[in-house]
């Protein structure tokens, strides 16, 4: 059940992600900005032709092709452990969602459309598809901790052979 919620969760993220972008290329000019919560976060349509702060900024390709190669890694965590292992089914549910519009984007568009712009810090403009990979990556880093933790655990417990274990 709880696979089939990531699933479900995932694809609502998606449809989120895509329904603001086409709610925000069509209803703002380029570079608009309008209050959301005064002095929080306003909205500012901005078309993100390269990854976070600019980088790369122009390598549609490039881009493209470093988040296919991310997918196929994710896919493959996903075969390989996804059906025993709740938190990184989860985890890279929400990454796949996310990686998978704004790849959507880059593909139709030409572009990343991005919306959400922090005023109280110097961050990036970002959208709905960040937040999901933001989120889906913090749970792979926690399950990537759980697993450590668990691990060295067993490793410094001590296993005494059958014979002296039955004394």
């Amino acid at each position: 059940m709880s696979y089939i919620f990531a699933v479900v969760v995932g694809v609502l993220a998606l449809g989120a992600d895509q329904f603001s972008k086409y709610y925000f290329a069509t209803n703002f000019l380029e570079a608009e900005s309008r209050p959301a919560i005064n002095g929080f976060f306003e909205w500012n349509f901005v078309k993100n032709r390269g990854a976070a702060w600019g980088m790369l900024d122009g390598h549609t390709w490039l881009l493209l092709a470093f988040t296919v190669v991310a997918m196929l890694v994710c896919i493959a965590l996903l075969v390989k452990s996804g059906k025993k292992n709740k938190l990184l089914f989860w985890s890279i549910t929400l990454i796949l969602s996310g990686g998978l519009g704004n790849m959507i984007d880059r593909i139709f568009r030409g572009y990343v459309v991005d919306f959400i712009h922090l005023q109280f810090m110097d961050f990036p403009v970002f959208n709905v598809a960040d937040c999901v990979i933001v989120i889906g990556a913090g749970l792979l880093m926690l399950n990537f901790i759980l697993d450590f933790k668990a691990s060295s655990k067993q490793k410094n417990e001590i296993v005494l052979p059958d014979d002296i274990a039955e004394e």
